[in-house]
């Protein structure tokens, strides 16, 4: 008989805002897009199913923003998985725009937010967005400006919380003196730990921390090197291992590893369900540091 597959909820609980519970593995869904994060995918109905397979193994967490296509991404969420299950959290985010694929440009205005809020509310046809999170700053707007929108809507009850991305603890300090938010979502996996400041800030807040790119990348997970080798020793992927490490490093932490593929969508829900001794951790940690 075949095994049952691993779920989301051996990953662990997290109480976003101090109230409402997640599964600490969840799904990113910017990759359910074309190439560069830009137009359709090339096969729209196997994201589909890639979305309703993530919720039937417990993903209760899906992030994604409407630069992601842009828009692709919320609209093909909507199609797969509206009405949504009651327990699911959609996160999305505003505050960049997409002149065309691979540029980024941030827009932090507080007009064109409040617009973004409502576009967002109506490609993923809800009433209220779970988490809505300023996918950037605007070095051309006021950050109490742009928050200060987002609080409006949250005000409005077109939000339910409000999270923060691509930010620093200086700029976390500021924000807070205008908003209160329930998340981070900065760049960060065992091999580009940049944002560590950022990480202890949460820990110390209760605050989620989602790390974007989450899969370890670089001399680290080349052949040959220790995660590979822990990684066969163990009989897993090197991307289960990087996730393994992340969920044990930190009670805040709240991967939402993405792909467009199945089989991926399957081996990153089970390493929910890998267990990474502290000698384990330890050995990758001290070659990460190496």
């Amino acid at each position: 008989m075949k095994p049952s597959p691993a779920k989301a909820s051996q990953s662990g609980t997290f109480l976003l805002g101090g109230k409402l519970p997640i599964h600490r593995l969840g799904f990113g869904a910017m990759r359910l897009t074309g190439p560069n994060i830009w137009g359709d995918p090339p096969n729209r109905k196997e994201a589909h199913a890639i979305l309703r397979r993530a919720i039937d193994l417990g993903i209760n967490l899906i992030d994604t923003a409407d630069s992601y296509g842009p828009e692709i991404s919320e609209n093909i969420i909507a199609e797969a998985l509206h009405p949504y299950p009651s327990d699911l959290v959609i996160a999305t985010k505003g505050g960049l725009v997409r002149p065309g694929p691979d540029r980024w440009v941030p827009i932090g205005r507080p007009e064109y937010l409040i617009q973004c809020v409502e576009m967002s509310l109506r490609r993923l046809k809800m009433d209220c967005i779970p988490l809505y999170q300023l996918h950037a700053i605007d070095s051309k707007v006021p950050l109490e400006d742009s928050l200060g929108a987002l609080k409006q809507m949250q005000k409005q009850g077109k939000i339910r919380d409000i999270g923060l991305s691509n930010f620093s603890v200086p700029e976390l300090e500021k924000a807070k003196k205008v908003i209160d938010f329930v998340s981070v979502q900065n760049h960060y996996n065992l091999t580009n730990r940049e944002s560590e400041p950022v990480l202890h800030y949460c820990e110390q807040h209760s605050l989620g921390f989602i790390p974007w790119y989450p899969i370890a990348s670089g001399q680290l997970a080349q052949a040959g090197g220790p995660l590979q080798q822990l990684a066969k020793r163990k009989g897993c992927t090197t991307a289960q291992l990087s996730l393994a490490w992340l969920l044990k490093h930190s009670k805040v932490m709240l991967p939402i590893p993405g792909t467009a593929q199945m089989v991926h969508l399957e081996e990153n829900i089970a390493s929910a369900a890998l267990d990474l001794t502290d000698d384990e951790y330890a050995l990758l940690n001290q070659a990460a540091e190496g």
